[in-house]
């Protein structure tokens, strides 16, 4: 099988190659990046040790497509990763993150119609609603926050939130953010491409993946963000909310995708099983920023954290993704656990100790 997977020298473009190559025994990869983001670089020789065929492309650019060769498969790896993106201050402008997450979406959906080729996209669980989101009921409980068992217990949980999280059936209705947005409008003609001309699609919407090697900000990455920051005694701040820390995220290692992305394309267009997933850590694999500042702590000695409660766009409580859906249907759970996700991050962070961090 032969696999063209974008943004091959991000970190997840490139720990998710890593990880099929070692499930899959014969696979020929292709990797396309533009190089952009800072610290991309650092993947392109050790990626070409392994036999990828990196090359250097925009995907906005529908001509930097047209030289590559025939795949079976595409995985769209590639994005402008940050919820703030098309925001003030963000260094992106809206029509900037229109064209890497939709348009360069778009030349990708006509790469694969022409060579009748398979297309996974990797989504993100800012499609999901602001709104209810930021309104789901929530207590503190061992310092995170958490859903309210009595809401839970009275059935008044909103529509597509479990006690195990939020589901693929929780509303995606405006405002999800530009950046959301972008990735909720390639879902929707990645699913409509597959319609029309027969193409096997998967859309995997995934929450915080991390783990070593990530060179993210905040707003894309928070668990290797915190990590990083500790170990180098930069500043940290508790933003928002009651400026405690509270709020939770679920966490995944990206290599963790490669079974289930596998499997999903040796399926074909005629399967029958659900085409949009979440794929996350879930609730065994969720933790409040509190409570990785004590991991921290533990780990890598004291560090101060300031505290400012003022709110910022955005930021929500909680979000867990429930993904029984993957489990139940595709048999798929997380390999690696949360301990070990931020033991790796620590290392590199230790012996990495100006790794970027734009």
């Amino acid at each position: 099988m032969r696999l063209l997977v974008t943004g091959v020298c991000g970190f997840v473009g490139s720990a998710l190659a890593r990880a099929l190559l070692a499930e899959r025994a014969g696979l020929k990869i292709i990797g396309v990046d533009n190089l952009a983001r800072e610290g991309a670089h650092h993947n392109v020789a050790a990626l070409r040790a392994l036999g990828v065929d990196v090359r250097h492309g925009d995907l906005r650019v529908a001509a930097d497509l047209d030289a590559l060769p025939a795949v079976d498969a595409v995985i769209d790896c590639a994005a402008q990763p940050s919820v703030l993106a098309g925001t003030a201050g963000s260094g992106c402008t809206p029509a900037q993150l229109v064209g890497h997450n939709l348009e360069g979406t778009l030349h990708l959906l006509e790469y694969c119609r022409r060579h009748s080729a398979a297309f996974v996209l990797l989504s993100t669980s800012r499609v999901y609603s602001i709104p209810p989101l930021a309104a789901l009921p929530v207590v503190v409980h061992r310092g995170a926050f958490a859903l309210d068992p009595a809401a839970a217990a009275a059935g008044a949980l909103p529509p597509g939130v479990t006690p195990a999280g939020v589901t693929e059936d929780f509303s995606t209705a405006a405002p999800v953010s530009l950046y959301g947005a972008t990735k909720l409008a390639s879902e929707t003609m990645a699913l409509e491409y597959g319609h029309a001309f027969g193409l096997p699609v998967w859309i995997n919407r995934c929450g915080v993946l991390a783990g070593a090697g990530q060179f993210g900000r905040a707003d894309q990455g928070i668990f290797s963000f915190w990590i990083r920051e500790w170990a180098a005694r930069r500043p940290l701040k508790h933003i928002g909310f009651d400026g405690l820390g509270h709020q939770v995220r679920d966490c995944l290692h990206p290599r963790d995708l490669a079974p289930l992305v596998l499997a999903q394309l040796g399926a074909g267009s005629s399967s029958d099983k659900q085409r949009v997933l979440n794929i996350a850590g879930g609730a065994s694999q969720a933790m409040s920023l509190r409570q990785l500042g004590a991991w921290c702590r533990e780990r890598l000695g004291p560090h101060e954290v300031a505290s400012d409660p003022a709110p910022r766009p955005y930021d929500l409580p909680w979000v867990v993704l429930d993904s029984d859906r993957a489990a139940s249907v595709w048999n798929w759970r997380p390999r690696t656990p949360l301990a070990e996700i931020l033991e790796e991050i620590a290392v590199h962070s230790l012996a990495h100790p100006n790794w970027p961090h734009p």
